[in-house]
């Protein structure tokens, strides 16, 4: 019976491990997010840190409908083993830098299943994907937007303050 369903499903072996990786992709941006919430909670910074445990939120979806997806058109989703999550950063403004790192990585990801999918003539992974594309613009464009506060506010004297009050706001996060 276990053949019989396998057979029976739309995705390529190439298309499926490429979706199952990027649930672990997703995974570890979630759970990365989550570590630097809690080390903005521990520095003082608790708007950046609302800001961060709501990005782990959202690529928790990510990963879950992506997972959902494997699943629905028959293939086999993959929970991922998610281990050596970095803890400590250097800096308030380095947990944005590695924000945007991390959300531009995930957009070539994509693309890059998008791309196989087309050479597999996988035209319905390809569709489902293109939400995701489409998210991902508006997630890089909000790192950078984090990152355009620092330059406009600095970092000198209450400069972290201002940066974590607006950060929160960037988000639509009542103060």
């Amino acid at each position: 019976m276990k053949d019989i369903v396998r057979m029976k499903t739309s995705l390529s072996e190439e298309i499926e491990k490429l979706l199952n990786e990027q649930v672990r992709r997703e995974a570890i941006s979630s759970f990365n997010y989550l570590a630097i919430s809690s080390w903005c909670e521990r520095n003082g910074y608790v708007h950046s840190a609302r800001f961060f445990e709501l990005q782990s939120d959202e690529e928790r979806a990510h990963m879950k409908k992506i997972f959902n997806y494997i699943s629905s058109v028959g293939g086999t989703a993959i929970v991922p083993e998610i281990t050596n999550i970095v803890q400590e950063f250097d800096s308030f403004k380095s947990v944005f830098e590695i924000a945007l790192e991390q959300e531009i990585a995930i957009t070539h990801s994509i693309n890059n299943i998008v791309d196989k999918c087309y050479k597999a003539k996988d035209y319905t992974t390809a569709s489902f994907l293109d939400w995701f594309i489409n998210e991902q613009v508006e997630e890089e464009a909000t790192a950078r937007r984090c990152l355009e506060i620092f330059e406009l506010v600095g970092e000198e004297g209450v400069g972290k303050i201002l940066i974590d009050r607006e950060i929160g706001k960037t988000r639509g996060m009542a103060e």
